[in-house]
């Protein structure tokens, strides 16, 4: 799945009213420490990192923001951007490319990585409506005041090193459509606030330290990309795995066990990649993948399927890549899906990897 340019995006997504909900706007205060975080620059750092891993049972790690009387806003749902930002400024420790050196006043639309919209439920208002702070090796952690946020449609982080857990008060972005937190250091059990987002399509937590089950919830939700795969998830797929509406679902590099659910051919409607390498799955590969007619990618490499390659594998007429390699599987491939291998091969469209090891 090609992923798609953020800035053309941003603004599809506030044209196509359909997708959001009506937003709200608080009042909110400027930033300041709280008294035990004043003192010299290297204490504060010593503080900061503390925050890190020490929370209170409302989930704060301490940041309070307040305001200067002297700055302007154009609208409320600016002032409270403004907050949310600086206190997740506070909440890093480290920038090397200095990508929020210009965090500074009350104009958060000219920040690097915020991106500004007409706001869905009223095109004269200004508000924030995406985040984009891809590869900036940023350090920290993400605060509570980021539910602030309420009409942000977008936010990528990938490539940085934000740790902790994925706030609660993320239940309020109901027009979140995108959330990409890959390739952190994200931990702890999977995020449920995400079952909370109504307007998610788009979510991507590989590359992090999450763990356990993956609530079935998921798979019921109206996504059309999970990537949740290296982490240390464990668990075998529920029985609703194939409810699930997705174009791409990439699980590889976990724990997962059992069985390749039989329920995943209900999911050919729709289903373009599946990629469950690198898991623990063992029994014979269901035969109702066959139904899966528009599936391009199919990857179960690395597991502990027996049996043989079903023969309704050549049922599946879109089929570009299939990976069953590193399995204990026997046989031979079926007839008419050998015959596409070296047809698409001819065309240089096709990899076909067979492995009995």
């Amino acid at each position: 799945m090609k992923r798609r340019n953020i800035h053309i995006f941003l603004l599809s997504i506030f044209l196509v009213q359909t997708f959001f909900l009506g937003a709200t706007t608080g009042e909110v205060l400027p930033i300041s420490h709280n008294a035990g975080l004043r003192g010299s620059s290297h204490t504060l750092h010593y503080k900061q990192r503390q925050l890190l891993y020490y929370t209170d049972h409302h989930g704060s790690r301490g940041v309070t923001v307040t305001a200067a009387g002297s700055l302007v806003f154009e609208n409320p749902r600016l002032r409270s951007a403004y907050t949310a930002l600086q206190a997740w400024k506070r909440a890093m420790v480290s920038d090397p490319w200095d990508q929020t050196s210009n965090w500074v006043g009350s104009d958060v639309c000219k920040y690097t990585g915020v991106f500004c919209a007409q706001a869905p439920d009223d095109p004269s208002v200004q508000t924030v409506a995406g985040i984009d702070l891809n590869h900036a090796d940023i350090a920290g952690f993400l605060p509570e005041e980021l539910g602030l946020l309420l009409d942000i449609a977008l936010f990528h982080i990938n490539s940085n090193r934000f740790c902790g857990k994925v706030p609660k008060s993320f239940n309020k972005l109901k027009l979140l459509f995108e959330l990409d937190l890959s390739n952190n250091r994200f931990a702890g059990e999977f995020p449920d606030v995400v079952l909370q987002l109504p307007a998610l399509k788009f979510l991507d937590l590989r590359f992090n330290e999450f763990e356990g089950k993956v609530p079935k919830e998921l798979f019921d939700k109206d996504l059309d990309a999970i990537f949740i795969n290296h982490n240390r998830f464990s668990f075998q797929l529920p029985d609703n795995f194939g409810k699930s509406p997705v174009s791409v679902i990439v699980l590889a590099n976990n724990n997962f066990h059992g069985c390749v659910p039989a329920s995943l051919g209900n999911m050919s409607k729709n289903l373009n990649e599946l990629v469950l390498a690198h898991n623990g799955f063992h029994s014979c590969l269901p035969k109702e993948i066959g139904m899966l007619k528009n599936v391009r990618l199919f990857d179960v490499s690395h597991n502990r399927v027996v049996g043989e390659l079903p023969k309704e594998i050549v049922e599946m007429e879109s089929l570009e890549q299939l990976n069953v390699a590193h399995n204990m599987l026997r046989g031979t491939i079926p007839e008419g899906q050998e015959l596409l291998a070296e047809k698409a091969k001819a065309e240089n469209l096709f990899a076909m990897q067979i492995g009995f090891v």
